[in-house]
């Protein structure tokens, strides 16, 4: 699958720390810090949303998202009892791009869609307005360079996503944030809807 990397960041943005290039990905080296510049996140617009063909797992949509490669990705969601189908067609959301492919009960999920979660509520990070599939979902002062590109596939024995997960929270702005810097994009911050002081899953 074509992997879409034209969409720059603000020359302004210094990545910190550094690393090596190595197996994993670029920048993936031994001595690279854990660090949400590790994520490949990007926007993506759900183009279709269905209920997951097993009966047994009614919890469970499959949406094929586009975030501006040649085809859609296909991506299984939790989100059946939080919102409706039509809620989630057309809607603009952040994907975790990079995690190791995963069969969901039969059906091979390519990414993961990151939402706010705080008691029994679940919201989708919602990108800015104006922002486009496959634009790139960054922090200030965590710029990916040329020695600094996301992992191409997450290790899951290195547990990296867990733990820059620990680190993503929504704030009392709704606005979403790794070390208490916003999620964003070029032309906006990511937000959730309703929910305040949440985590990110």
């Amino acid at each position: 699958m074509q992997m879409i990397r034209d969409r720059a960041y603000p020359d302004e943005v210094v990545k910190k720390g550094g690393g090596k290039k190595g197996a994993g990905g670029g920048g993936a080296g031994p001595d690279r810090p854990v660090d949400i510049s590790r994520l490949d996140l990007r926007v993506g617009v759900v183009i279709s949303a269905e209920k997951h063909p097993d009966p047994s797992v009614s919890s469970l949509y499959v949406e094929k998202v586009d975030i501006g490669e040649k085809e859609p990705r296909t991506v299984v969601s939790g989100l059946a009892k939080h919102l409706t189908l039509e809620e989630l067609r057309d809607r603009k959301v952040v994907l975790l791009c990079n995690l190791k492919p995963a069969n969901m009960k039969g059906v091979r999920s390519e990414a993961m869609l990151l939402a706010s979660s705080k008691d029994e509520s679940v919201e989708p990070l919602d990108p800015p307005p104006d922002s486009k599939p496959g634009d790139r979902v960054y922090v200030d002062g965590y710029q990916h360079d040329v020695a600094g590109e996301p992992d191409a596939v997450l290790n899951p024995k290195k547990k990296i996503f867990e733990q820059v997960q620990a680190d993503l929270l929504v704030n009392s702005d709704c606005v979403a944030e790794y070390k208490g810097e916003p999620l964003r994009t070029t032309v906006g911050v990511v937000k959730v809807r309703t929910l305040t002081s949440a985590g990110i899953k």
